[in-house]
């Protein structure tokens, strides 16, 4: 389901701006979402790309977690308290940006007198329509809006119900705690060019991915609980099976857009961190997709002949570029700070006796 795909995608800007339409997919999975127990913290998918001067490390995201995916493992402490600055797919002050809610549904809405009524086949509309019907909501609500902000806005309010959040996705995290740290944070694109980016998938694409969310609704928190543990486990081969080999065969020109497009973009900018930057490392957060496979940023960075070592304490010895994390000042973890919408979102997901 390409839509999901966006939780390990850049696309950092859809989860942290669109408003869910319904919950009502989830379920029972709601009682499943909040557990009592704690956890290990997550298998990070981190990489140190080097020359002689300086390194890069690639961390990949997931832009949506809970509060149980907290702390965060030694390795990225380390990586995080090491690098002088950190690079994120959309630097802060624009992610952060109060006018970004309009730009975004600015985006959304059809710009040459379409509707989404006239858009979706006749049998979609009357499952979107049965969808929305469940939580007092009608297709004349957002016929204004293009598919692929429906399906997102679908898969958010699904996500939200099994207590996920965006405010505690990685990326959001990272950000407030290299402003805490006073560490210096930019982007590797605008604002202007993501959401461009989320409003480009062609048409038949953006249909065809909506369509695979209404003929499986109840599989939908499933599914996002299964990306979201290979993303916990580092679990590589599942999540290329499952995000990026899915959506390269499955919309093909949504993949060459959001993903290959922006690595080949992003590449250049890497290398500059390495080539001109003679002292002083960087850790550069980006969507876990973009590291995978032949298209992605670690496999592409190594084609240009920089020394690529994978850094993950919790992987197996034989594990492809691991090598141990050099020691390094490892300050506290920071609490994981929840706001009242985050709170009242977990108080919703308790289980019920």
């Amino acid at each position: 389901m390409r839509l999901l795909k966006l939780f390990v995608l850049p696309l950092c800007a859809a989860v942290a701006l669109s408003a869910p339409l319904t919950s009502a997919t989830a379920t029972g999975a709601v009682a499943q979402a909040a557990q009592a127990a704690a956890k290990p913290p997550p298998v990070p998918l981190l990489w140190r790309v080097s020359d002689a001067d300086n390194a890069v490390f690639l961390l990949g995201s997931f832009h949506l977690l809970r509060a149980d995916d907290y702390p965060l493992s030694d390795d990225i402490q380390r990586a995080f308290a090491g690098s002088e600055k950190l690079v994120f797919e959309v630097a802060p002050d624009e992610m952060f940006d109060p006018s970004v809610g309009q730009r975004f549904l600015e985006r959304a809405r059809y710009q040459d007198g379409r509707t989404l009524s006239q858009t979706l086949p006749a049998d979609l509309r009357e499952k979107l329509n049965r969808v929305l019907a469940k939580n007092g909501r009608s297709l004349s609500q957002v016929d204004s809006l293009e598919p692929w902000f429906v399906n997102l806005s679908l898969v958010l309010g699904v996500s939200q119900s099994l207590g996920f959040s965006s405010q505690l996705g990685l990326d959001q995290y990272l950000m407030r705690q290299a402003a805490e740290a006073g560490k210096g944070a930019s982007g590797l694109e605008s604002m202007d060019h993501q959401l461009d980016v989320m409003d480009a998938s062609p048409a038949d694409e953006q249909i065809k991915a909506l369509r695979e969310f209404l003929d499986r609704p109840t599989e939908v928190p499933d599914m996002l609980e299964e990306m979201h543990t290979a993303w916990r486990e580092a679990d590589l081969a599942k999540l290329d099976e499952k995000a990026r080999v899915e959506m390269q065969q499955k919309t093909p020109q949504t993949y060459r857009i959001v993903n290959v497009e922006r690595n080949e973009a992003w590449v250049p900018q890497i290398q500059k961190l390495l080539d001109e930057q003679k002292k002083g490392d960087t850790l550069v957060v980006v969507g876990s997709l973009h590291l995978l496979g032949n298209d992605g940023l670690v496999e592409r960075l190594r084609a240009k002949g920089y020394k690529i070592e994978r850094i993950c304490s919790a992987c197996a010895t034989g594990t492809a570029d691991l090598a141990p994390m050099p020691p390094a000042a490892l300050p506290p973890a920071p609490p994981v700070k929840l706001t009242p919408d985050d709170a009242r979102e977990s108080k919703k997901a308790e289980p019920r006796h």
